[in-house]
């Protein structure tokens, strides 16, 4: 009889065990069942921000917060290896700035809360004689894990530093790599470089081998790359042309696209040259279009540029442009990098391609002075933009400025109550209903020979971020 009870038992058991697996299995699936998306894409403010100020060659540090209704958060500018705040602020619409020595260290701006939204910061240095006579700016820089970089190489420069920044707990490590006019330079200098939690490593190009060493020194142009395998930085990288030539920080270009739209190429006499970088292997096919305030055009014998993979090409715009102020608009048939260079008096300044400004992501430029001025491009429609200064007494008249289709627009800029030396901030808004526009600001000062200026290429300073939806998903139930 034992065994009989025994033998029901096991089987009511097995019983038993067949119906929670059906119920587990049941419930998976109704889980793991693709459905509706449970919440749209929506925008979230932006409520954190880091960048970095590279700080060694000193010169002036500025910062510029956009006015918001939903004013509140805190903006501190401190030494990156720590310590007391160079400055900070806490009110929304507040623009700040601090004359920096020549230092070790690099300064790192963090931002919480509302006022992180539209935050700008930017380091000018301006040096009237001496071998690095030269005026200079560049946006402190957010840190990433894929960064480019485009301008002359160790033959047209005597000196380029770059500068990497790790702003995290944790060590990053560095590639460094880079495409010239003869081609990629291939070698293992400049792999694993790393980088210490809080601090700032300084690499010469050219001059370590670090900075992919003597490989890199037969390089008229370059096109760096700067990728992280492990941790992210922030990275700068500054050019001295040669004692008493210029020196000038270079933009961080935008990522390879298909088109791309160059602002802020600097009227007046001197040189000019396009640059074009193709990261791929394969060869691209490249159709140039010039926009001045006269128009658009393409330049005679210039219209179509086949420029070789993984290569630097630089394309003179001198006759093109005949001392005019214009944008270069570049269609590819695969993925490049563009930017310029320029050269006038006793200095040099870059540009590169940027995105378009939007009604959320303004303009926002934190240091303005000398003879500041924009420059304003609307490729395929009419815009429109409101423009508006600031500084530590407040915000100036808002005026309205007007870019006709297929023009660019050159306007200067002047300090709320004047003052020449003075720090102000501007924002560049595009009014609704404006098409694409694109900026970029010319600080100058000094005449003839002794003509000193830099060009700041104007990305847009996003106050929002698009979350994508989300919805069920068979990944749910589903192990890493």
């Amino acid at each position: 009889m034992d065994k009989v009870l025994r033998l029901l038992g096991m089987r009511y058991a097995t019983a038993a065990l067949m119906l929670v697996a059906v119920a587990a299995l049941y419930g998976a699936a109704t889980f793991s069942r693709p459905g509706e998306a449970s919440e749209k894409g929506r925008d979230a403010a932006v409520t954190h921000a880091v960048a970095v100020c590279p700080g060694h060659e000193g010169g002036r540090l500025a910062v510029q917060s956009l006015a918001r209704k939903d004013g509140g958060g805190r903006v501190d500018l401190t030494p990156t290896k720590g310590g007391s705040p160079l400055g900070s602020m806490t009110s929304p619409g507040q623009g700040w700035s601090k004359d920096a020595e020549p230092g070790e260290d690099s300064y790192t701006l963090r931002a919480t809360g509302p006022i992180a939204g539209g935050l700008e910061a930017e380091q000018t240095t301006y040096e009237d004689g001496g071998d690095d006579r030269g005026l200079a700016g560049v946006r402190c820089a957010a840190p990433g894990t894929d960064l480019w970089f485009m301008g002359p190489g160790p033959v047209a420069a005597d000196r380029l530093d770059l500068y990497l920044t790790n702003v995290d707990a944790q060590p990053a490590s560095v590639d460094i790599s880079a495409l010239s006019g003869e081609g990629p330079l291939d070698t293992t200098e400049g792999r694993g470089t790393p980088v210490e939690p809080y601090t700032t490593r300084v690499v010469k190009i050219g001059g370590s081998p670090e900075g992919l060493g003597d490989i890199v020194k037969t390089a008229a142009d370059l096109a760096l790359r700067v990728h992280t395998t492990s941790g992210r930085v922030a990275a700068s990288l500054r050019v001295r042309i040669g004692k008493k030539k210029g020196v000038e920080w270079l933009p961080r270009s935008a990522a390879p696209a298909a088109s791309a739209l160059v602002p802020g190429v600097p009227g007046g006499s001197g040189g000019r040259r396009l640059l074009v970088a193709v990261p791929g292997e394969a060869d691209a096919r490249i159709r140039v279009q010039v926009i001045t305030s006269a128009g658009a055009f393409a330049p005679q014998g210039q219209d179509v540029l086949d420029a070789p993979g993984k290569t630097v090409t630089s394309v003179p715009l001198d006759g093109a442009l005949s001392g005019r102020a214009a944008a270069v608009r570049l269609v590819a048939d695969r993925p490049i990098l563009a930017g310029f260079a320029a050269d006038r008096g006793a200095d040099v300044a870059y540009g590169t391609a940027t995105p378009p400004l939007g009604a959320s992501a303004p303009g926002v430029v934190a240091d303005n002075r000398f003879d500041s001025s924009l420059s304003l491009t609307a490729p395929s429609g009419a815009a429109s933009v409101q423009v508006t200064t600031m500084n530590g007494q407040g915000a100036g008249s808002p005026r309205q400025v007007e870019i006709p289709a297929g023009r660019t627009v050159e306007t200067g800029l002047a300090a709320p109550g004047g003052g020449a030396d003075a720090s102000f901030g501007v924002v560049i808004t595009p009014r609704p209903g404006s098409a694409p526009v694109y900026a970029s600001r010319m600080l100058a000062t000094g005449k003839g020979g002794d003509h000193l200026f830099t060009v700041l290429p104007i990305v847009p300073a996003p106050t929002a971020l698009r979350l994508p939806a989300t919805a069920d998903s068979q990944t749910a139930l589903t192990p890493n």
